[in-house]
Order: C-alpha cells, then structure tokens, then sequence
C-alpha cells in the first residue's frame, strides 16, 4: 500500500520540477535577451579568453628636460595590441605615476570598451624619474627641499610626447589627462592654465594644498574668466577627516591632515560659482576610500562620467517590434556620440553584423536588410560585409542578389564558405 506521505511527497516533487521547469524557461529567456544585449553593446569583436600584452616600453630623449624619458605605452587589443593597422584611431589618455597605475587602466579600458561603455583607447603611461620634481611647481615651504619643474615637464609633454604618439600611432583628436595626488595637482594645473592641452581632466585626491593653495587661488580668476567648453574635469576626494566628521564640518578646521580635502573643496566651490565657463563638471566624495584606493574607483567613476553618451541602448522590445528601425537607431546614436567626442564614430562592423544575423534569424528580412546594408555602406572595403547581405538574400530565396553578393565578396577576400555557397547556387542555376 502506498502511504498518503508519498502520495504526498510525489505530487510536490512533480510540482517542483513543473515550477522549475516553468522557471528555467522565463530564466533562459531573460538570459537570451541579456547576452543578446552584451553582444550588441559590444564595439570591437569579442574577445577570446587569451592573455593580451597589456602594452610595450618606449625611451626617448628629450631636449627639452635633456634627459631619457620612458613611456608605457598600451594600444587597444581590438587594434592588435599594436601601431597603424588601418583598423581605426582611438582617443589617448595620457597618465601620470604610469608605473604605479598603467595596467589598472588598461584593464579598466579594454573591460569598459569590451562592454560598450567607450571607446577602445590608448594610454601611454609616463613614468617619473623624479616623481616631485615633475609633478609640483615651485617650492613649499613645509618641503624646502623640492622645487618643483612641472611648467618644464608640461612643456616635454606637449611638445614633445604628444607629437611622438601622434605621428607614430593611431590617435584620434580626443585626449585625456589623469593624474593622483600630485599628480592631479598637475592635471589641475594644466586645465586651470593650459585648457587647450586635453579634453578631459582627471584629479585624483589632487595635493591642491601645495604651496599655501597656490593653484586654488590662481583658479578662481581663470574660473571666472575662461570659456571651458568642450572640456569635461572630474574630481574624486578620499576621505581624510577624523572620525565624526563630515565635508561640512572639515571646511572649518584648520589641522594639517586635512588639508588636502579642504584644499580641493574650495576649488570644487570656485568651480560651482562659474558655471557660466560651460565646464562640464562632476566630483564624488568616498567616505570608505583612503588616498591609495581612491585611485582605482576613481578613475571607473570618471570615465564613466566622461563617456556617459557613449554606451548604445537597446530594449527587447525595439529587437521584438519587426516595424522598429533599428539602423535608424544606430544613426543616431553615433552621430550624437561624434558630435560629443568630436569626430566621427561609426558603429563597429562587428556590432551591426551580429545584430543584423540576430534579425535574419528572427526573420526579421526588412531589418536584417537594412542593418546588413548600414555596414556596406560604413565599410565598403569589407568583404564580410556583403557576405552578410548574400546570407539574407539567399534565406529570402532571391537567388540572383544572393549570387551578386557572394561575388562581390570573393572580389574583395577569398573566404571558403563564401565560395562553396556561390558555387552551390551557380550549379543549381545550370
């Protein structure tokens, strides 16, 4: 006899595996539709799981500082990890302490541009034999032994540095300026009096303190009487106030330990009462940072910040609406993320092709059509790029523009499967 327990017990466990059943279905659509979305956020091909040179060592000399300077210099994996390639240009950022900080934002980009939230980029890490001679400006006086060259060492910079990776590898015009402590001394420096360098400025737990706040005071009439538009600064602050105490509170004080965030508090003041300038301006406080790990979360924060426009959106239900146009919606993203950054920007041919092969898939013909298209006419040196177009013809059953496409692809590359699908068709037409 079967007891009622079982009877029982039996009913629940089919009823759990129904429920389960049910839940891994909603679980894997919702899956579906996340990795859909990855993949398409995606602007450069995805990358396998393999290790990647994180960037190479460069030594120059240079009149100007009439010494040997050395460079770190990374350029992004989607490019080959190396020079011109005709692959495409990518915006530098150039980085103070590249010894200390070079691979954490190397990793940062290649993760952040992999993910679609910017732009591949290059960093060319400047390693600093004298690190307070290079970074600070003049004396102070609670350090009589350090006098500071950075008006110098800016001038290496762009004189000298900048034309180097300029003319030997592959830059766009966008440019952007990341230092720590003194080194986000510098990068204040540079934006207060030299604006025209970089595109964006990063300051991280600047040491704005030095020499009695000189850089704070020099700001508040460059401030309120330069025009910063374009330029986009964003500030990130440790915490390094006692116990109980708040932004508010440390203002007032007057101690030598917290003189740095009291320092940088009073020029993101000066900042906020001249607006006008159109700089685009963002800070963030972290209560649970100290000055060394505020780097790091730092500079996530303001790249984010500094390509906020960047990343494209797209919902499950513009993939799901076949009248939806989704080459209208790629347009006009890029055109607005060219217009931001300040030259032009195509969707990667990666990105289009793969949300183009998702349409014909659906069979979704009329935007497969027209994403398929969008890429010939992005990149019309692509042989992959009619391949495409051929595979969405030949689902279609139109056979002749099927033919037309694929031979237009062998023209441009010899790709086997592109040749045994020609081949087939053409022997069919006999």
């Amino acid at each position: 006899m079967i007891r009622r327990s079982n009877i029982n017990a039996a009913v629940r466990r089919e009823a759990s595996r129904q429920y389960a059943k049910s839940f891994f279905k909603k679980a894997m659509k919702t899956l579906f539709y996340s990795v859909v979305m990855l993949v398409f956020s995606f602007c450069a091909k995805a990358q396998e799981n393999n290790p990647f040179t994180t960037g190479f060592e460069k030594r120059l000399p240079s009149k100007i500082l009439d010494e040997q300077r050395t460079v770190w210099i990374h350029i992004p994996t989607s490019n080959g990890g190396i020079g011109n390639t005709g692959k495409g240009r990518y915006p530098v950022i150039y980085l103070l302490d590249g010894d200390t900080n070079f691979n954490d934002v190397v990793s940062m980009t290649e993760f952040m541009s992999n993910a679609g939230l910017c732009p591949p980029m290059i960093v060319v890490g400047i390693l600093h034999p004298a690190r307070m001679k290079d970074l600070t400006f003049g004396t102070d006086k609670e350090m009589p032994g350090i006098t500071g060259n950075g008006q110098k060492f800016m001038l290496y910079v762009e004189k000298e540095l900048m034309p180097f990776i300029e003319s030997n590898y592959p830059t766009a015009s966008y440019k952007i300026f990341i230092g720590h402590s003194v080194g986000g001394l510098t990068v204040v420096n540079t934006m207060i009096h030299h604006p025209y360098l970089f595109n964006a400025y990063i300051s991280l737990d600047g040491a704005l303190w030095w020499n009695d706040q000189q850089i704070v005071k020099e700001a508040k009439l460059a401030l309120a009487n330069t025009k910063y538009k374009g330029k986009t600064l964003f500030m990130a602050l440790a915490n390094r106030m006692e116990k109980g105490m708040d932004t508010l509170q440390v203002q007032k004080d007057t101690t030598e330990g917290t003189e740095l965030i009291r320092s940088n508090l009073e020029f993101i003041k000066d900042i906020s009462k001249n607006k006008p300038n159109q700089l685009r301006f963002r800070h963030a406080y972290y209560e649970n940072d100290d000055h060394g790990s505020v780097r790091l979360i730092g500079e996530y924060d303001a790249l984010r910040f500094i390509f906020d426009y960047y990343k494209l959106k797209i919902y499950n239900s513009e993939l799901d609406d076949p009248n939806f146009k989704m080459d209208c919606l790629l347009v006009t993203h890029y055109n607005n993320v060219s217009e931001q950054i300040g030259y032009p920007v195509k969707p990667a041919e990666n990105q289009v092709n793969g949300l183009a092969y998702y349409m014909l898939r659906q069979k979704q013909f009329i935007k497969a059509e027209a994403l398929f298209k969008l890429n010939i006419t992005n990149y019309p040196g692509s042989a992959n790029c009619y391949d495409g177009l051929g595979d969405l013809y030949l689902a279609k059953g139109d056979k002749a523009k099927a033919i037309e496409n694929f031979e237009k692809t062998l023209s441009l590359k010899l790709i086997p499967e592109t040749k045994q699908k020609l081949e087939a068709l053409l022997k069919e037409k006999k």
